[in-house]
């Protein structure tokens, strides 16, 4: 296999702070040697995170074995998936603002047309849904556990319990019509038709497309890292792969 230098577009406050991490893990582990120093190591977790490259091309680059390069990539995704926030913490940072944004999105994965619970007939692909909260300028707060694809945002919504949360810290929350009869603060547009839908009832539906589109910015961000644009892991490690991204992304912000 060819070797060729690359790079990976993420701030250098990303790797310092995954390194420090896996460092203070090999202390606790009381680990005396490895391939790869801390910061290879975070280097080499970014790379498959941030450009989706496969375990065996990292591998080819890092001078290590493919179950070396898989070992050290898990390991990294579970540091940081411990260290995402809980909703109760999201909340808590919610409660300062003046409203938040939640959406849905699917996270495309690699499954074929018998895998029925992870076909989205919204998207008409297989997938994993993925509740995401953003503050009012489109900064993401909070992505929550992957379900699969089948399962409806107001359902998803519902079973993570963001709905009662948002309800109980009485925090107004805008969303879109596949969040129809959610209750509590969750606000959605008027539903029917455009056409037969009053002047007022227009007018209202304008300015809540145009306050809720703000979380597309949220839904970019996570995408840009693009192992979330088609997974071809094990459904059941989806959510910390989204979890380690989601604290990546709040580390780098908040530096």
């Amino acid at each position: 296999m060819l070797v060729y230098p690359s790079g990976v577009d993420v701030s250098s406050s990303a790797p310092r702070f995954l390194s420090a991490k896996l460092r203070q893990r090999r202390q606790e582990l009381g680990t005396r040697w490895r391939r790869l120093s801390a910061g290879r190591q975070a280097l080499l977790t970014l790379a498959h995170l941030r450009n989706g490259h496969p375990y065996a091309q990292l591998a080819a680059g890092f001078g290590i074995g493919t179950t070396t390069a898989y070992r050290y990539i898990t390991e990294a995704v579970e540091v940081l998936a411990a260290l995402a926030p809980t909703l109760t913490e999201a909340i808590r940072t919610a409660s300062s603002k003046a409203f938040v944004l939640l959406d849905g999105t699917l996270l495309p994965i690699d499954r074929i047309a018998a895998d029925r619970p992870y076909y989205s007939g919204k998207h008409k692909r297989h997938g994993m849904n993925v509740q995401v909260l953003a503050d009012p300028f489109g900064r993401l707060l909070w992505a929550s556990p992957a379900l699969p694809g089948a399962v409806h945002d107001v359902r998803a919504a519902r079973e993570h319990g963001i709905v009662d949360a948002l309800a109980k810290a009485d925090i107004t929350c805008w969303a879109d019509k596949g969040y129809r009869g959610a209750g509590g603060t969750v606000r959605i547009p008027y539903w029917g038709r455009w056409e037969i839908l009053s002047i007022g009832q227009q007018a209202v539906n304008r300015s809540h497309a145009k306050i809720r589109a703000l979380v597309e910015q949220a839904m970019a961000t996570l995408k840009s890292w693009r192992l979330l644009r088609k997974f071809r892991c094990s459904t059941t490690r989806i959510t910390s792969l989204v979890q380690a991204v989601l604290t990546l992304h709040l580390t780098s912000s908040d530096r």
